[in-house]
């Protein structure tokens, strides 16, 4: 059985083919728009770029002291935080509260290049990290080990003294 897919000789004549119709037309009417838009989009680019290119003026750099006070506001909240029992009632909102500070802290220094270098940035953010990694793993009401809760304690006494 023949598939019907499958071209079998015929014994009728061909159908003559249709004459191609040239495109030429088509193509330089497409060609000079083209070349309006590259032109356009170019003195467009030309006028825009400087203005891309002028420097970016950085944030204002936080001061000594605002960083000293909100560093130790952080290190507060984070003893505070830790060293609550499971179940205290408060421990929800403690725990996101303390998230939010140390989200704000972490956001407003870490792009100061001055801080980086510093023992009590590199200190504090190592336990802010600690803290808020392990309750997003075991949530809020889940106490920190003691070797980590150590650890962090340690990395604040640190950074206090810096």
């Amino acid at each position: 059985m023949a598939s019907p897919t499958l071209i079998t000789p015929t014994t009728s004549t061909p159908k003559p083919l249709t004459p191609i119709r040239s495109k030429l037309t088509t193509i330089n009417a497409t060609t000079t728009l083209s070349t309006r838009r590259r032109d356009f989009l170019s003195l467009v680019a030309g006028f825009v770029s400087p203005v891309l290119l002028l420097p970016v003026t950085p944030a204002w750099a936080a001061s000594e002291e605002e960083y000293v006070k909100e560093t130790v506001d952080v290190i507060n909240k984070v003893r505070t935080t830790i060293t609550m029992d499971k179940n205290d009632p408060t421990i929800d909102s403690a725990v996101a509260n303390l998230r939010e500070t140390s989200n704000y802290w972490v956001a407003k220094y870490r792009r100061e290049k001055a801080l980086l270098g510093r023992a009590s940035f590199r200190d504090i953010y190592s336990a802010l990290n600690a803290v808020s990694g392990h309750y997003i793993s075991f949530g809020p009401t889940a106490p920190i080990p003691a070797k980590r809760k150590q650890r962090i304690l340690e990395e604040m006494d640190t950074a206090e003294k810096k």
